[in-house]
């Protein structure tokens, strides 16, 4: 698994160098234009990283004040440190990779996603399917081993250890 990633951590900026080729040659734009532009674009995404990036500590803030925990906020705030890293490496395509999750609007289903294939399974796996409720109570037994309990078949103790039968 290690080996795959690593992988494709290797590929991204191959692909980024060749669909910057691919812009600087067939448009007519040119090199010079074509790395301005992905200069411009990480600026701009920088920027909205940024701002969002002081929004969501805002929204952090209020969701503690207000005694809930800031779940989703977290999420966002670690999708933007993504965006950040996407916008600082220099290529086409990490920059739209920046974009998506710095757009609120475009995060919101990354979220979601990150919390369906992601974190829930996670917590299911460490707390035993409380985290999505699918956790197994015990419930009512068959009926194979159930018990009738009527008031004489038990004993009640006091705090002097007195026992008493009800």
């Amino acid at each position: 698994m290690l080996l795959r990633i690593l992988g494709l951590l290797l590929l991204i900026p191959l692909f980024d160098m060749v669909v910057l080729v691919a812009v600087a040659t067939q448009t007519s734009l040119g090199f010079v234009g074509a790395v301005a532009l992905v200069v411009l674009t990480a600026l701009i995404g920088m920027l909205l990283v940024r701002s969002e990036g002081r929004h969501t500590a805002r929204k952090i803030q209020e969701r503690i004040r207000n005694g809930s925990l800031p779940g989703d906020e977290l999420l966002d705030g670690g999708l933007l440190i993504g965006a950040g890293a996407f916008l600082l490496t220099p290529g086409f395509v990490t920059d739209l990779v920046g974009l998506v999750l710095v757009v609120p609007v475009t995060r919101w289903p990354v979220r979601a996603a990150l919390k369906r294939w992601l974190v829930i399974p996670y917590l299911d796996r460490k707390m035993g399917g409380i985290a999505s409720g699918v956790a197994y109570g015990g419930g009512f037994p068959d009926g194979e081993d159930t018990y009738d309990v009527d008031a004489g078949s038990y004993e009640v103790h006091d705090r002097d250890g007195d026992t008493s039968r009800d």
